[in-house]
């Protein structure tokens, strides 16, 4: 295994999981949210406030161009990579795509104390579903592998997707 990326909404644990998967892959990490962050000097948060969407989304399909020409790598992408198309289409290209679930209530839980933009629009439950609903064909689009983070800890989470990695590139090989 020598290129993976991590997808799924924010909350579900992709910058958590995709670390610890690339230690136990012997890989190097890249979250795709900070690498924007540290080449445009500024929090996701502020790309947003100051730039808008669409700026923040120019940059996040330029980051997922890149990590296609890198190797030995796990690539986490943000929650909302999946919505535009062009991302969708270079991050199957490359594959796998491991995608993290998670209910509406455990994102909640994980997401209420730090200042995401997407939930800064009225209740942060209602869009949450809101955009999960959105979202979920999306992810299952691009899914080589789909796993539940919900209730469980990180470590038991890799081991499955390291399972179900092997298992996938044994299907792959034949």
């Amino acid at each position: 295994m020598t290129w993976v990326a991590l997808a799924g909404f924010m909350g579900t644990g992709k910058s958590r999981i995709g670390w610890e998967l690339s230690r136990r892959l012997s890989l190097t990490f890249i979250d795709t949210d900070r690498v924007i962050e540290r080449v445009s000097c500024m929090r996701v948060a502020d790309i947003f406030e100051v730039y808008g969407e669409q700026v923040f989304r120019d940059y996040e399909t330029e980051v997922v161009r890149r990590c296609l020409r890198l190797d030995e790598v796990v690539v986490s992408t943000g929650g909302g990579t999946v919505v535009r198309g062009e991302n969708r289409a270079l991050l199957a290209s490359r594959g796998p795509v491991v995608v993290l679930e998670a209910g509406p209530d455990t994102i909640y839980k994980r997401t209420r104390r730090t200042k995401r933009p997407m939930l800064e629009i009225g209740d942060p439950r209602e869009r949450i579903t809101k955009l999960l609903g959105e979202r979920t064909p999306l992810y299952h689009d691009i899914a080589t592998i789909r796993v539940s983070t919900d209730g469980r800890n990180s470590s038991d989470v890799v081991e499955e997707i390291v399972q179900k990695l092997w298992e996938w590139a044994g299907r792959e090989a034949i």
